[in-house]
């Protein structure tokens, strides 16, 4: 029956005739007993390899990067000299018989019958030496770290989880939004953008100090317009050729075209041009006005649900934000659905049922993934225990494993709180001090809250207007507006949302406390002059996700390619 038979990867057919991929190969319920006798290609990496009987044989240790389980293939010197293949990082594609394994913990293997393509790897290079590595190391050799056992699964698991997003989304009528990257508005306020232009030049350029017009230049070319004017005039009065006061009023017109582009010459100091009042001339610019990297795709996503009812984005957003924290990083993906006849009593359901709906998909594609990334956790906390050095702790930001944190985050409603609550609830538990209403809370707290309070996620709502921005709905009281965090334990802030304020004359008025030229936001105060509809949606930063479903402290290691200050490396 086609139970029975391996599922051959399509894409590979021409390189890798019959070739299996291990994901499909172990993801059988029999784990792939059902196939032995049968003959299957496997591609892949060499994560290990070592000779038998004096190199009569070798076994090797192959992953295809497709799940957390490797395949263990013999290969007869009568096959394929053995010691090209041993070298960890190895290459390789075999065709061979699947048998059962005599060895523990692996169900097959296989029998190699053929070695249809080897790419070297020289054992004393290769950065990726088959031992224990430092997350800082393999941040420095990112190129290879996918390699891991830990990193192939982090990634894994961030494959899924982008899967589940798209999912959730696309299963309950969400229209999937592209926003732009390159903005002219500050969604945040922040302040901390990548700056995007035209106007440097190119690397490497030697710059003058001060550029600008040929005054030389242009008093010559305006003497010469000047005589072949005069020039013009005299024949004009004499009764001269028309033909060659024609030809003279060519010349006349070329001349004064040299002029003014010799005078429209930008005036540059530093490389850059500037205008009269000693200011950079961004109107010489790409866009002809100051442009930068998005931080958010909010206010598109605004645009699009005003007419598309509910959308999501999903894409890279940046921060020029100077830190060095585990935190942190300069290009980030950023999760932000807006769905229109919404509020934030809609809201805080909709990032519940996201959330739980995200950890529950990862139990159910990636449980050995998260198995993988906890027995590499609990050994690292056994090497960290030994080399203690005396008087500081190994401060771990999860404590419980990734499996059990995510199975409690499906299974468990999220509490709500309104922020006034949170903080009599703070200032009851006597460990905070006097906490003042009209802070923005520390991550201490948030976490407080979500571990010791309510032992699960929280929502807390309404927040005071002063520390959030000045899109977000005012309520009723004045002092507060209908903002909403989902708080989690271990991690804090999970997500970060709103109800839009859709009153014109509201909004208009928050523009101008916090002085904001209602010019730059012309388009996004029509969706209030034209249609007004209530509407909300939220932030979620993917890697932070990420993060809280794999438990890695380091927000550069559930990124493939990390971007931070003063390191752009791949």
């Amino acid at each position: 029956s086609e139970s029975d038979c391996a599922i051959q990867y399509k894409y590979s057919q021409s390189a890798c005739a019959g070739r299996v991929m291990l994901k499909d190969l172990f993801g059988r319920e029999d784990k792939g007993k059902g196939l032995i006798g049968q003959e299957v290609s496997i591609g892949g990496w060499v994560r290990t390899g070592r000779e038998g009987d004096k190199g009569a044989f070798a076994f090797l240790i192959i992953s295809d990067g497709t799940c957390p389980e490797t395949i263990q293939v013999l290969v007869e010197s009568s096959v394929y000299n053995t010691k090209d293949l041993l070298a960890s990082g190895t290459s390789i594609a075999v065709k061979g018989t699947v048998v059962e394994s005599p060895g523990s913990g692996q169900s097959i293997e296989v029998k190699a019958t053929e070695v249809t393509y080897v790419g070297a790897c020289d054992a004393k290079t290769f950065p990726m030496a088959p031992k224990a590595h430092s997350l800082e190391y393999l941040r420095s050799v990112a190129h290879f770290r996918s390699r891991s056992n830990l990193f192939s699964a982090v990634f894994r698991v961030r494959n899924s989880l982008a899967a589940a997003t798209h999912t959730f989304y696309q299963t309950r009528n969400f229209m999937y939004c592209h926003s732009p990257i390159i903005t002219a508005s500050d969604c945040e306020g922040a302040g901390e953008m990548f700056q995007v232009s035209s106007l440097l030049p190119p690397g490497n350029t030697v710059v003058p100090e001060r550029e600008g017009p040929d005054t030389a230049a242009i008093e010559a070319a305006s003497k010469q317009v000047e005589e072949i004017g005069n020039e013009i005039r005299t024949l004009k009065e004499s009764g001269g050729s028309k033909n060659t006061i024609k030809n003279l009023v060519k010349k006349l017109k070329k001349a004064k075209t040299e002029v003014e582009t010799l005078q429209s010459v930008p005036t540059k100091i530093g490389g850059l041009p500037q205008t009269d009042d000693h200011k950079i001339d961004y109107s010489r610019d790409f866009f002809g006005q100051p442009t930068f990297l998005t931080v958010s795709g909010q206010l598109q996503a605004e645009v699009m649900a005003c007419s598309m009812s509910a959308v999501y984005t999903f894409g890279p957003t940046f921060r020029a934000e100077e830190s060095h924290t585990s935190r942190h990083l300069a290009e980030f993906w950023m999760i932000e659905p807006e769905v229109a006849f919404c509020d934030l009593t809609d809201l805080m359901q909709l990032a519940e049922d996201y959330v739980r709906f995200c950890c529950q998909y990862v139990l159910d594609h990636n449980l050995a993934d998260l198995q993988t990334i906890d027995a590499w956790s609990e050994s690292k906390a056994k090497r960290d225990a030994k080399v203690k050095k005396k008087g500081t702790e190994n401060v771990r930001t999860f404590t419980e494993p990734a499996e059990t944190r995510m199975k409690k985050i499906a299974s468990s409603p999220f509490a709500r709180v309104s922020y006034t609550e949170a903080i009599d609830i703070l200032n009851k538990s006597g460990k905070f001090g006097n906490v003042e209403w009209g802070i923005d809370l520390p991550s201490v707290q948030e976490r407080y809250l979500a571990e010791e309070v309510y032992k699960g996620p929280v929502i807390v709502y309404n927040y005071p207007k002063e520390i959030k921005a000045f899109y977000m709905r005012a309520n009723e009281d004045g002092k507060t507006v209908a903002a909403m965090d989902v708080l989690c334990p271990q991690i804090g802030e999970l997500i970060g949302g709103s109800q839009r304020e859709e009153r014109l004359d509201t909004l208009l008025a928050k523009m101008a406390e916090l002085g904001l030229e209602e010019e730059h936001f012309s388009w996004y105060l029509d969706l209030r002059r034209f249609g007004t509809v209530p509407h909300a949606g939220f932030g979620l930063g993917f890697e932070r996700l990420v993060m809280f479903a794999t438990g890695m402290e380091n927000i550069r290691d559930v990124i493939p390619f990390p971007r931070v200050p003063q390191s752009c490396l791949f």
